[in-house]
């Protein structure tokens, strides 16, 4: 069973900045890949960057220039910088194992598994 921790999130204002954090237990594929999308309430799910194990990167529009997606191969972690945070950042950001590799394409989120999901709010 494949299981999918997110940590981190929280509170900011404006123009700070936030880390997240994500796990994943229990996947048997020789390739992955781990990223995040955002939900907010009344808009469209939202891709947010994706990197698989070959050190590939995807951005949603969003987040080019202010966020950066990295791994940490020996503790299987895969991390979210936020920067610049921006109001319209806020939502549930879901750490997700894209089966079709979307997130890290750049593309859509396609189908796999995904966490429970983190708060993230930015206040202006």
């Amino acid at each position: 069973q494949v299981e999918v921790v997110e940590s981190g999130g929280g509170s900011v204002q404006a123009g700070g900045s936030l880390r997240m954090s994500c796990v994943v237990r229990g996947y048997r594929g020789s390739r992955r890949c781990t990223g995040w999308f955002r939900q907010a309430p009344g808009k469209k799910r939202e891709e947010v960057a994706g990197i698989d194990n070959d050190g590939n990167i995807g951005y949603g529009d969003s987040a080019k220039g202010r966020f950066t997606i990295s791994r940490d191969n020996v503790n299987d972690t895969v991390y979210l910088q936020m920067n610049s945070l921006k109001p319209d950042d806020s939502g549930v950001y879901y750490c997700a194992v894209d089966l079709e590799f979307g997130l890290c394409e750049g593309r859509k989120w396609g189908h796999g598994y995904y966490g429970q999901g983190k708060q993230v709010t930015v206040t202006s």
